[in-house]
């Protein structure tokens, strides 16, 4: 779909680094934002990776890498980032407190005509709306991680936001190649609603010692044709990203979503997956 926009996305980690390449690799200008220059830096080397990778895989010859490095641009200024975006992109820790300063400033910083999206995998859109004078213009862009590859984007919509905005936004995620799935505006939404429990189960499995992380992954990867086991799945994502959305979950939901102890001493212990090189497993 041909459409560029000047985009603007907060948060350069794995998520907020993914959703900026994708986007600049399908035409739009790009404003990668971040609260100091050390993150920022490693931010732009995530993106300055993708880029090398897709240069060693034949995907990008290097006039285009070069193009976009251009596109993609790095700062630790809101106000600069924000001033001519079309769409802002909020990724930073899914914590409701964390989000709902940031859009505060987004709020205060970004033209009325900007359309501002959180890429929250569970927590609710109105409320983050809430905390902006444009709930019309606030709404939910849940990407998947890696989100160059991954096809799927839950778009979710809060009390208030507008057709208009919806799609706007929608148009947007299918310039990236995506699919766009709505939801309603229920904690969790579509994917994370079952998925986390899912992983939470096959972890107390490992709790109550009913088999190793090895077995548990293989029984759903030979069992149920998963591609990736829930454990080494919990370890991509990043296991205190999973125990956040938890803990979203069950203040809403209650106890059948209260996180299994191994995964909250794993957290404790700084152990949090692929991105620390130790989780439920080694790397």
């Amino acid at each position: 779909m041909e459409i560029e926009l000047k985009l603007a996305v907060i948060g350069a980690g794995t998520m907020g680094s993914g959703i900026a390449y994708a986007s600049a690799s399908s035409g739009h200008d790009v404003f990668v934002v971040e609260q100091d220059q050390k993150l920022l830096d490693q931010g732009m080397k995530r993106i300055n990776d993708y880029i090398e990778r897709g240069v060693k895989k034949g995907q990008l010859d290097k006039s285009r890498a070069e193009a976009l490095r251009t596109s993609i641009k790095g700062t630790v200024d809101f106000a600069k980032a924000c001033k001519n975006a079309e769409i802002v992109v909020e990724a930073v820790f899914e914590d409701p407190r964390v989000k709902e300063q940031v859009f505060i400033i987004l709020d205060r910083t970004c033209p009325p005509r900007t359309i501002i999206a959180s890429n929250t995998s569970s927590i609710s859109i109105t409320k983050l709306a809430s905390a902006t004078r444009r709930p019309d213009k606030v709404l939910g862009l849940h990407f998947f991680n890696p989100v160059p590859t991954m096809k799927l984007v839950e778009l979710i919509k809060g009390d208030r936001t507008s057709e208009e905005t919806v799609i706007t936004a929608s148009k947007f995620v299918q310039s990236l190649g995506k699919t766009v799935v709505q939801s309603a505006d229920k904690t969790g939404f579509i994917v994370n609603r079952a998925l986390m429990p899912f992983l939470n189960e096959a972890i107390k499995l490992l709790d109550e010692k009913v088999a190793t992380p090895e077995d548990i992954d293989n029984a759903f990867l030979l069992g149920t044709n998963h591609p990736m086991g829930p454990l080494h799945l919990a370890d991509f994502i990043g296991l205190d990203v999973v125990l956040s959305t938890l803990r979203v979950l069950e203040t809403e939901y209650g106890s059948c979503f209260s996180p299994a102890g191994t995964l909250v001493r794993l957290v404790g212990e700084g152990k949090l997956g692929r991105k620390t090189g130790s989780g439920f497993y080694g790397y």
